[in-house]
């Protein structure tokens, strides 16, 4: 088959479409032909050389992907050859083929473009995990978005608004900002032109105290100690990414008098079975964001899709601020 295979770590350069070994399915495993993946900053990351697989996944990008179910392997018993699905990886997404636990396996609805749900799988384990089932996402709480415009936090928007809570976003632009209202966040912080902790406080929770009863965090560092201010009494911070650095300043005495909770939150990396496992958040998906889904009410929001021989562009775009929603890959047709 062929794959994108790293020439080395560096820049979007190295990433080249050349052949690679075909994979075959083991026990409880499936084939799939790829007709679309998702681009993650996890990929960028790894391209650079900052973020290793996990032992077993190999050295091929990408996290998500569509298609069609080529081959199952011995023990599977709930997909057959021809099923439309889309699929949570630890790797391997950018190529013709991949192997997958079927346990990571999700139906792609008839109605839904299969290239498109390729943006979902990476997004939805995401925002399911960390806002449901780490924070007990519910009615009438205040959700703060850091980064609305991008796959994680229009994904992030459309599943707060359905369960009932009021969705705060921060973005770069007004462009931004004014999609993100149409997905249904009402509070609108442009973090160029203002405080987004004061604004925060000043909306109120349903908690009964100023600050945000959730905040989804991809900046890591840099917000660390101005979202622990922004938190509501009993609030959950919970840091899904590093793009403002890895060390910050930590005020104690502020998380405690608030009975505040901090969670760091990384997918890829979670067992494929088990306890906290993909598997498991799978499983949620399927039962219960799935429905949605499948009759239109949350959908992929997709900035751009380029073909897998422009891997590069795809990853210099993701990388600019020009982005709002997923990047994704084209392989073939299916």
């Amino acid at each position: 088959m062929r794959a994108i295979n790293l020439n080395g770590f560096g820049g979007p350069e190295v990433m080249e479409w050349s052949e690679a070994p075909d994979p075959a399915p083991g026990h409880g495993e499936v084939l799939i032909e790829v007709a679309a993946a998702g681009v993650n900053r996890a990929d960028l990351l790894q391209r650079q050389g900052f973020y290793p697989p996990p032992p077993g996944a190999g050295d091929i990008l990408g996290l998500e992907v569509s298609g069609v179910i080529a081959e199952v392997g011995d023990g599977v018993r709930d997909w057959q050859a021809g099923d439309r699905v889309c699929a949570l990886l630890s790797g391997g997404g950018y190529a013709e083929r991949v192997v997958v636990p079927a346990t990571q396996v999700l139906p792609v609805p008839a109605e839904l473009d299969l290239a498109a749900a390729a943006g979902l799988p990476e997004v939805a384990a995401t925002v399911w995990s960390n806002l449901v089932t780490t924070a007990g996402l519910h009615a009438g709480q205040l959700v703060l978005v850091h980064g609305g415009g991008s796959g994680i936090g229009t994904h992030a928007i459309q599943l707060a608004v359905n369960r009932g809570a009021r969705v705060a976003v921060t973005a770069g632009s007004q462009r931004k900002l004014d999609l993100c209202k149409d997905l249904g966040a009402s509070v609108l912080i442009n973090y160029r032109e203002e405080d987004f902790v004061e604004r925060i406080r000043a909306e109120g929770s349903g908690a009964g105290g100023p600050g945000a009863d959730i905040i989804l965090d991809n900046m890591g560092a840099a917000y660390l100690p101005r979202n622990v201010d922004a938190l509501a009494p009993h609030g959950h911070l919970i840091v899904i990414g590093m793009q403002g650095g890895v060390n910050g300043e930590l005020n104690l005495a502020t998380l405690l008098g608030k009975w505040g909770t901090i969670h760091a939150n990384n997918l890829r990396k979670r067992p494929a079975t088990g306890n906290h496992s993909k598997a498991g958040i799978v499983a949620e998906l399927n039962r219960h964001l799935w429905p949605l889904i499948g009759d239109g009410t949350i959908f992929p929001v997709i900035h751009a899709e380029l073909p897998i021989t422009d891997a590069p562009e795809a990853h210099r775009l993701l990388d600019s601020s020009d982005t709002f929603g997923k990047v994704i890959l084209r392989v073939r047709d299916l």
